[in-house]
């Protein structure tokens, strides 16, 4: 049996972050209880991000299988924070039928090859504790745990991490 045959989009493409947006809800309401205001905030930062679009620094890369998106994970290199924090990676989602077959990694690798040819020297990303197949692709490709906060902003209390890449010294 041969493997699915998946491809990879670069950029905005129509569609897409609607997608991505419907997707978190559904993935975060069926396996953490996530209400209504979760996908709210996942629609606003997406919203904010996309206004601000620069392909020299941001990049949404979604994991194609059979023409419909499966995989989404997006680098924000053009807001504030850069400055102080590095890039952040946003929007990483599988849907539940993309798990297991190599999406994540794939779309993890490609977009650390994007961070390097960009020239980032240090990206961050937010998560929580529990999403262990998703931390894992993290410290795969070098990525460490920081900092981990109780927070309660999801509806229920969850241990919020932060995690950090720096670029290797030469």
């Amino acid at each position: 049996m041969n493997p699915p045959e998946i491809t990879l989009l670069r950029g905005w493409q129509p569609g897409i972050p609607g997608w991505v947006i419907a997707e978190h809800g559904r993935s975060y309401a069926r396996e953490w209880q996530f209400g209504v205001g979760f996908e709210a905030k996942v629609a606003e930062a997406m919203g904010e991000w996309l206004g601000r679009y620069d392909p020299a620094k941001d990049l949404q890369l979604t994991a194609m299988l059979d023409g419909a998106p499966v995989g989404s994970i997006s680098l924000d290199g053009s807001g504030p924070h850069v400055a102080r924090e590095g890039a952040r990676i946003r929007f990483f989602i599988l849907a539940e039928a993309a798990r297991g077959l190599g999406i994540g990694r794939r779309l993890m690798g490609e977009m650390m090859d994007f961070v390097e040819s960009a020239g980032f020297d240090r990206v961050f990303l937010t998560t929580f504790r529990g999403l262990d197949a998703a931390r894992h692709l993290y410290e795969a490709e070098g990525f460490r745990l920081v900092s981990e906060t109780l927070d309660s902003s999801w509806g229920r209390p969850l241990h919020e991490q932060l995690f950090r890449w720096e670029k290797p010294l030469s």
